[in-house]
């Protein structure tokens, strides 16, 4: 009796599986992957800390925080007044923090996904 294979192509359940990445392309794909993350964790980390100084009452007119404020505002231009609430300091955390777990969950699931291919 021969073990014929139904669907040419794919692993048979006797046979061990081929490598099919080269260490090379291993570690290109980490550090890919390792990139995103840190894109992600520098985006979300931004927003953070705009919204830390927002409630810190930090001064508007120090050239760090104008210029944290500038980049938090850039990154998330898309979710501006998606929350429009009397309350000011809940209304920038819920602005600028859906911006920064929305960067974070993306960031780290593509990282995720280019590690496990």
């Amino acid at each position: 009796m021969r073990n014929i294979d139904p669907v040419p192509g794919y692993q048979a359940y006797n046979e061990p599986p081929t490598p099919d990445r080269s260490p090379q392309r291993q570690a290109t794909t980490r550090r890919t992957a390792v990139t995103i993350c840190t894109i992600a964790d520098i985006a979300a980390g931004l927003l953070g800390l705009w919204i830390l100084l927002f409630l810190l009452d930090a001064n508007r007119a120090n050239v760090f925080v104008e210029f944290v404020r500038g980049t938090a505002g850039w990154l998330s231009w898309w979710a501006q007044d998606i929350f429009t609430m009397d309350t000011e300091w809940l209304r920038v955390v819920l602005n600028y923090g859906l911006p920064a777990i929305i960067y974070l969950l993306i960031g780290h699931g593509i990282a995720a996904r280019l590690n496990r291919a």
